[in-house]
């Protein structure tokens, strides 16, 4: 009776010979009791009209862990096969995302049940990231429904890159350039810091009004990822969300790969080519990108044996970034099909996370020549600068240092005789 005291109030002054007031007074007090409902079932209680499946989540942890995760598993030896990297790199990850997200820990429910644990909700994330299967696929083994297979992946690759960003995907320090200056000098590149290009990744799902702007040359939706990486496959640069309407040089307009040359903060790099010194660092890049003192480029229809043995070579090496990419798409297949989310921010964790796991694996399987990755030695942990900044004086002379054509064509001229006297003659 003390539900409703201000409708019994009503009915105790209201006058019975008035049957459209009645009918107001029921109708009101049928709105309040459905209100009363709707905000009972919004904090407990099973959605009415959803279907309550019995998936075994239990059972298919158990069958997991036997499959591949017990010291004498089934499937041992298919397991690099299947997950893409070695098992104590996997736990490795999977320890870090629980540590990171409360979500991937195992909880009980209100009745006591176990819910999915860490290894059934990363597992299949990652299913959806080597395989490129649709979310719903990987319910029958794993026993996880499609939509929480769905919310795993979001929340695995914003792990991924909160615990694992910072070591994995920065630019090289100190030791890392002078590493890669010896790698480009034994090539005969002295002063090359990698190879620089763009992939495009299809948009499945892109929304009607967008596609003018993200069709690319191949009259489909994509979205750009611009890269550079060195001999070992390592991904040291990724720029990644711009249409894929823009071309090389549009997004080398908006890149952030020469803000810590042009502000000043790069670490410093001296070298000699036939008997000229230079102070900035140079990337292998293709025709299209502009002749800068930054990029060495190759000779369209070269005339002359030096020339020509320049171009072989220049084309040769500059394959690193599509080897890269190669082995990108094939390591995370998700990356090279069609992608089906309808969000960019979706696609930057995804493509984010998986050039992280890809360097982490490169790092596993030995490809570095156990070569310290970790950020540690000469470059230590940043603190807030008081000392005098650089001019903007300074910072335009560096632009302009930066994109002159003058010193891309001195360079060019300097490594085709350099290369001649290294290897041709």
């Amino acid at each position: 009776m003390d539900r409703y005291p201000d409708i019994l109030e009503d009915i105790l002054h209201f006058d019975e010979d008035s049957d459209d007031e009645w009918d107001m007074l029921l109708a009101e007090t049928k709105r309040e009791e459905e209100s009363r409902s709707k905000r009972r079932n919004k904090h407990r209680g099973s959605v009415p009209g959803h279907r309550i499946i019995r998936r075994g989540r239990v059972e298919g942890h158990e069958r997991l862990y036997h499959d591949y995760f017990a010291p004498n598993c089934v499937y041992d030896a298919f397991f690099r096969r299947r997950f893409r990297m070695g098992r104590p790199l996997f736990l490795r990850i999977v320890n870090g995302v629980e540590q990171y997200d409360p979500y991937f820990v195992q909880t009980t429910d209100a009745i006591g049940n176990l819910g999915l644990s860490s290894l059934q909700k990363v597992t299949a994330a990652f299913r959806i990231l080597t395989y490129g299967t649709p979310a719903d696929s990987v319910d029958e083994y794993l026993r996880i429904g499609e939509s929480t297979a769905i919310e795993s992946l979001r929340r695995f690759v914003q792990a991924v890159i909160a615990v694992f960003g910072d070591e994995y995907l920065r630019p090289p320090n100190n030791n890392d350039i002078a590493r890669l200056l010896a790698i480009g000098e034994q090539r005969g590149f002295p002063g090359m810091l990698g190879s620089i290009d763009c992939m495009h990744w299809k948009w499945k799902n892109c929304p009607t009004a967008w596609q003018g702007m993200y069709t690319s040359h191949c009259h489909e939706p994509t979205i750009i990822l611009e890269a550079v990486a060195s001999q070992d496959l390592w991904i040291w640069h990724a720029f990644f969300g711009l249409p894929g309407s823009l071309n090389d040089i549009n997004v080398l307009e908006r890149s952030p790969v020469f803000a810590t040359l042009t502000e000043g903060r790069a670490p410093p790099i001296n070298y000699r080519i036939n008997g000229h010194d230079y102070t900035m660092g140079y990337y292998l890049a293709d025709g299209i990108y502009p002749n800068w003192s930054t990029f060495v480029k190759t000779i369209p229809c070269p005339q002359g044996l030096k020339r020509k043995h320049y171009a072989a070579a220049q084309e040769s090496i500059r394959k690193d970034v599509e080897r890269a990419f190669g082995v990108l798409q094939a390591r995370f297949a998700i990356v090279r099909g069609p992608a089906r989310f309808w969000d960019e921010e979706t696609f930057a964790y995804i493509m984010k996370a998986c050039i992280i796991m890809h360097n982490m694996i490169i790092e596993d399987e030995g490809a570095t020549n156990d070569n310290d990755f970790d950020g540690s030695g000469e470059n230590p942990i940043v603190q807030v600068s008081h000392v005098h900044t650089p001019e903007f004086v300074d910072f335009i002379q560096t632009h302009h240092q930066i994109r002159s054509n003058a010193s891309h064509s001195q360079l060019q001229s300097n490594l085709i005789e350099h290369l001649w006297q290294r290897y041709g003659q």
